[in-house]
């Protein structure tokens, strides 16, 4: 289907409407082909509009000519109970020069499920008159997957929240930079955040999200606080919540749980970067010995098309702490213990090694002495309780404030201390820096500001070609990583400005060699410029920055806020996979969606295999 034009008049709308449907499934996806191209093409968008409700729901948008070629749409629909059907827009403004054109239209997964002769087993739920058969995880989560809305009664408003009416019994946390935004339809900005939220899967309905625009900074925090909960046994306390990661400078999305009030926890879960434009849905296990809290924090990225949703938050299995309703309607929360103020919050980590069994090939944790592999030390995950398995290690995240390193350091034996590096020659070196400390002319070829504070009191690492000669190369490297999962990648921002600007390079240095993963050369302007590099799957290795020096002084390096991403390698779970998710043949899930990606995300290569 194409559209001809065959007017002059301002403001011409051609428009296409779907047949009426009656309803979809839970798991329900809309995908079509489009063609967008010319000089004055327009713009073009997708609505849905359900019977009963006056706004329409704008489902995808085009914006401009798009190039000489077709391009694939998905769109998320979910579960909606009422008639509804679609209206294809395309707008003229007058002058109207290209070709807007649609194909293939697919709808997948929409159906409701199939009614089952029997439904048995703790991990399943019977829907009441569909008699279809969900897992169990799928029951009092604000989603109707039976159909019939069964697996939604009898449920616990307290342990749920669709923040159609509000924050119910979550609050926002005072001790963070600002707070979650509820909203309904699209966020101001285009190109990143919900254009709907997934309870309803239209404008009208409400949803939180984090606002990335000014007066925001990168990795300025907006914190939410569950209500307290009973202690937990092993993972019999489910977390269930939809996020919607979308936008080209979306940063992060984590999750922590905590035991003591004034403190921030430790974390259960956290992703980075774009997700595309869709909900996708998390399951949690829970389990703790005292009572606890949940914490969701979304953290801002550089730039304003940033904004993370969230929505649909529900706990299953799972009882509130000293959760008295009374007659006159107050509800008695209880409280978390605190901790002195003048101590840490952090379990120190014994200078000796306690009593132990272990193996020279394990490693002992500090504080129990109990024993794990030694290939779990340094893996990105702690295993040990007091988390000492990570303690010498390269940091996940490094922005390097108060002159932290991270773990990363210099091969030769180099110290560092602000724009000062102790050294017995003037050699071409790594060293933190800042902009507070230049001397004049020095912003041409060196960063005024850092990248994490966008100030010239914040601290960035860089290699100063004032020392050494042309061609000299700098190193520095993170200790031995053990292991890392399928995704695992580093993203960095680095800055190379300068009349006589060198390279830089990521390396990859194990026990077969060393490896060129990513490499950049010569002056690219004032900026920092954002890098991103796929490790995957790899074993006992070192990730070093490589800077090599140009002719002259005129062409400092720096690096700053780097990242390891998705770096811990496949937990096998206690659990059953869930309903989304893929069992590998070596016992690890994954979610579906990883499927057929081209990325060995099994480690074995199962997710791959032609015969699924």
């Amino acid at each position: 289907m194409f559209i001809l034009k065959n007017s002059n008049r301002i403001s011409q709308i051609a428009r296409l409407r779907s047949p009426k449907f009656r309803q979809t499934g839970s798991n329900c996806t809309l995908s079509f082909w489009y063609y967008n191209y010319g000089q004055s093409v327009g713009a073009a968008e997708l609505q849905l509009l359900v019977d009963g409700v006056k706004q329409p729901t704008v489902l995808w948008r085009t914006y401009y000519s798009e190039g000489n070629r077709w391009l694939k749409a998905v769109i998320q629909l979910g579960r909606l109970p009422h008639p509804f059907q679609f209206s294809l827009d395309k707008i003229s403004l007058g002058f109207y020069e290209g070709v807007s054109a649609i194909d293939d239209i697919r709808f997948e997964n929409c159906s409701l499920p199939p009614p089952a002769l029997s439904c048995e087993g703790p991990n399943h739920f019977w829907c009441r008159d569909t008699k279809a058969c969900i897992d169990s995880l799928l029951v009092c989560d604000l989603v109707d997957d039976c159909g019939d809305g069964s697996d939604e009664d009898s449920c616990d408003p307290d342990l749920q929240c669709n923040f159609e009416n509000g924050l119910c019994n979550w609050e926002q946390d005072v001790e963070d930079d600002f707070d979650w935004v509820r909203i309904r339809g699209p966020t101001p900005t285009v190109n990143t955040g919900p254009l709907k939220d997934h309870t309803t899967g239209t404008a009208r309905g409400h949803y939180l999200y984090l606002e990335s625009s000014g007066p925001r900074q990168f990795r300025d925090k907006a914190v939410l606080l569950s209500p307290l909960f009973n202690p937990s046994g092993n993972g019999t306390c489910v977390f269930r919540f939809h996020y919607h990661m979308f936008g080209k400078e979306v940063y992060k999305l984590s999750v922590f749980q905590r035991t003591v009030s004034n403190t921030k926890g430790w974390l259960l879960w956290y992703k980075f970067g774009n997700q595309g434009n869709r909900w996708i849905r998390q399951t949690l296990f829970i389990s703790s010995a005292k009572p606890f809290q949940i914490l969701v924090k979304g953290t801002v990225g550089d730039g304003f098309t940033g904004d993370i949703g969230l929505d649909d938050v529900s706990f299953l299995g799972c009882a509130l702490y000293n959760g008295a309703q009374y007659s006159f309607g107050f509800f008695f929360k209880g409280t978390l213990p605190t901790i002195s103020t003048t101590t840490s919050g952090t379990t120190s980590i014994p200078a000796t090694l306690p009593m132990n069994n272990c193996t020279e090939k394990e490693f002992v944790c500090r504080a129990s002495g109990h024993c794990i592999q030694m290939i779990q030390k340094c893996d990105f995950r702690p295993d040990c309780s007091d988390k000492s398995d990570e303690s010498a290690c390269v940091m996940e995240v490094c922005d390097f404030e108060d002159k932290d390193l991270c773990g990363w350091h210099q091969p030769a034996s180099e110290q560092m201390s602000g724009n000062h590096s102790i050294h017995i020659t003037n050699t071409f070196k790594w060293q933190l820096g800042r902009g507070a400390n230049l001397y004049p002319e020095q912003e041409h070829h060196r960063p005024l500001a850092d990248h994490t504070k966008c100030t010239e009191e914040g601290w960035y690492l860089f290699a100063d070609s004032s020392n050494g000669e042309f061609g000299d190369t700098a190193d520095i490297a993170t200790p031995v990583i053990s292991l890392t999962g399928p995704r695992c990648k580093i993203i960095f921002w680095n800055h190379m400005n300068g009349s006589t600007i060198g390279s830089l390079e990521v390396l990859c240095k194990s026990s077969n060699g060393t490896s060129k993963l990513w490499t950049q050369s010569g002056s690219q302007g004032p900026q920092w410029s954002r890098a991103e590099v796929f490790l995957g799957i790899r074993s006992n290795f070192q990730v070093i920055f490589r800077a090599k020096r140009g002719v002259s002084y005129m062409g400092d390096v720096a690096v700053d806020d780097i990242t390891f991403e998705d770096c811990s390698p496949l937990l096998i779970s206690d659990k059953p996979c869930t309903s989304e998710e893929f069992m590998c043949a070596n016992k690890y899930c994954i979610p579906k969606n990883n499927l057929c990606d081209f990325v060995n995300d099994c480690e074995d290569n199962s997710d791959e295999s032609p015969s699924i």
